[in-house]
C-alpha cells in the first residue's frame, strides 16, 4: 500500500475544497491510502510517511501562502536529504482569473524539488481551453465541472505516478 498526503493551507475554505476533490480521486486507486491535512495539523512524520504529496495553497501576494512556506522552512532541519525521490504535484486557488495561481503552483513545485521530489504537470485538457499544466487552479471556490474535474484529474494522476515509481532511499549504498 502506498501513502499519499494531501497537504494544504486554506484561508477561505476554497483550497480545502480542492484538497478534498484531489483526495477523493486519489483514494479511488485501491493501492493508495490517502491522508488530508492542513499545514496547521501536519508534521514531519506525515511528510516522511508519504510516497506522494499534493500541495495546495491559496495565492498570497502572488505566491504561496506564508503558512505553507513556513511549514517547509521549518521542516528542513529534520527531513532535508531524507525524502528524496517522492512524487509531488500542486494546486492553488486565487481570488480571480490572473490572480497568480499558476505562479503559486510553480512555487509549490519548486519547494518540492528542493527537497528532491519528482514533480509533474498534466497536459490533459479537462474542458475547452482548461488544462492543468502546472497543477489544478481555480478562481474562487471550485464550482464548475471543469474546476472540479481538474482537481479530480490531479488526484488520479498523483495516484498513478506514485504506483508507477518505486520509492527508495537515495542515501542507501549503491551496488
Amino acid at each position: 500500500m502506498k501513502n499519499i498526503l494531501i497537504l494544504y493551507d486554506s484561508a477561505t475554505g476554497n483550497t480545502k475544497k480542492m484538497a478534498n476533490y484531489v483526495a477523493e480521486a486519489a483514494a479511488k486507486n485501491i493501492n493508495i491510502n490517502v491522508v488530508v491535512k492542513s499545514v496547521e495539523e501536519a508534521n514531519k512524520n506525515d511528510v516522511a510517511a508519504a510516497d506522494g504529496i499534493a500541495l495546495g495553497s491559496p495565492v498570497n501576494m502572488g505566491l504561496v501562502s506564508w503558512k505553507m512556506k513556513k511549514f517547509w522552512d521549518e521542516l528542513g532541519k529534520d527531513l532535508w536529504g531524507k525524502i528524496n525521490g517522492k512524487i509531488g504535484c500542486a494546486f492553488a486557488s486565487q481570488g480571480g482569473i490572473g490572480g497568480g495561481a499558476e505562479i503559486t503552483c510553480m512555487s509549490l513545485l519548486t519547494i518540492l524539488m528542493n527537497y528532491g521530489f519528482l514533480v509533474f504537470g498534466i497536459t490533459d485538457y479537462v474542458a475547452d481551453k482548461y488544462t492543468l499544466h502546472y497543477g489544478a487552479t481555480v478562481a474562487g471556490e471550485p464550482r464548475e465541472k471543469k474546476e472540479i474535474d481538474a482537481c479530480i484529474r490531479l488526484g488520479e494522476r498523483l495516484a498513478e505516478q506514485v504506483c508507477r515509481y518505486e520509492i527508495r532511499n537515495l542515501t542507501e549504498s549503491k551496488n
